[in-house]
């Protein structure tokens, strides 16, 4: 048995602790210093999780902020981050704040994130090592989880498989055979960037995936149209793994990582009506981004919207439509603010 503490107390998170929990490991989760009232709230409604439509089972502790230097002071086998990407810094000054003079435990982030720092791209992971680095913290070792896998599905322990990833295989194995279990099905690699990289960047794929229905044709009704969009649907999907590979071994990743769980698998799921797919619907349709924002999804956070602005200028730096036709296409009509307009002939 294990002991893990889960920090954040929102959807994936508190899913997450159900395999650790039917694992019979010691789960605990503590929220941020944000999440106060939702805990008490989530208490007082019998552990109903209104992120996931469920309930937390009773057995699986959960905690205010105000517990978590006494829940990180003991023995920790596995941190697990489940925090938004906005919150990193914030986590990082915590972990510091407890660790400067003892060995941190294992790290694995349930978050993705692809920001742009100094020029250069910086994955979510690379971010939270640079920052636990500046603040004197050592032997650092953080894992990602990447792959197909809705935080309500996972909460109703729906067949689920996701990859472990950490430069070091041994470690991306150890944590893999921790969590594996008959729903949570649980494979390894070392290719942490490839794993990062596709989990990031499928949003904005996913948006393009989104888009076919509009994009289609222009000359055909709803009927017809709802019942062959998924030719078009397919031909993104097709072109959007083949930029994916080009851009995660641009970031020195393995192409071939982009085909399984965390490129393919992961844009699968997300296409089939997450956020990013809904935005992209309306762009097909033939809103602008700002149009579609405001009249359709004011309150909704679109995540590959948010990336395609961060990396658009060091994206058109670094490639050409050539090679990025659909990514650049769909980038360029987020931050310019105009019609979704596809250069067909450049798709391979």
């Amino acid at each position: 048995m294990s002991k893990i503490i889960v920090i954040g107390a929102g959807a994936m998170g508190s899913a997450f602790a159900l395999p650790c929990f039917d694992n019979k490991h010691d789960i605990n989760i503590v929220g941020t210093h944000l999440e106060n009232d939702f805990i008490d709230k989530l208490k007082k409604n019998n552990n109903f999780h209104p992120g996931l439509n469920s309930l937390i089972p009773k057995e699986i502790n959960i905690f205010k902020f105000e517990k978590f230097d006494n829940l990180l002071s003991s023995k920790v086998d596995l941190i697990v981050l489940g925090i938004s990407s906005k919150g990193i810094e914030w986590v990082a000054d915590q972990l510091s704040r407890l660790f400067k003079e003892k060995n941190i435990p294992n790290i694995l982030m349930l978050t993705k994130g692809l920001s742009i720092y100094n020029n250069q791209y910086e994955l979510l992971v690379d971010k939270l090592e640079r920052l636990l680095s500046t603040r004197e913290i050592k032997n650092i070792n953080i894992s990602a989880v990447g792959g197909p896998c809705l935080a309500s599905g996972l909460a109703n322990r729906v067949h689920s498989s996701v990859v472990i990833a950490n430069k070091d295989i041994k470690t991306a194995k150890k944590i893999a055979d921790m969590l594996n279990n008959n729903y949570y099905h649980t494979s390894f690699s070392d290719d942490l960037n490839g794993v990062e990289v596709s989990a990031a960047i499928k949003n904005i794929f996913s948006m393009a995936v989104g888009a076919a229905k509009g994009l289609c044709s222009k000359n055909i009704s709803d009927q017809v149209r709802e019942k062959n969009y998924l030719n078009t649907a397919s031909a993104i999907i097709k072109q959007s793994i083949l930029e994916m590979e080009i851009f995660v071994e641009h970031l020195k990743g393995k192409k071939e990582t982009v085909k399984g769980l965390a490129g393919l698998g992961d844009l699968y799921v997300s296409s089939g009506g997450g956020r990013n797919a809904k935005m992209g619907a309306y762009i097909g349709e033939g809103l602008t981004f700002s149009e579609a924002k405001k009249t359709k999804m004011a309150k909704v956070t679109v995540e590959g919207a948010d990336l395609a602005k961060e990396i658009a200028k060091k994206v058109n730096e670094d490639f050409d439509e050539k090679q990025l036709p659909l990514m650049l296409g769909m980038i360029n009509a987020i931050v310019e603010n105009k019609k979704l307009e596809l250069n067909w002939e450049a798709f391979r």
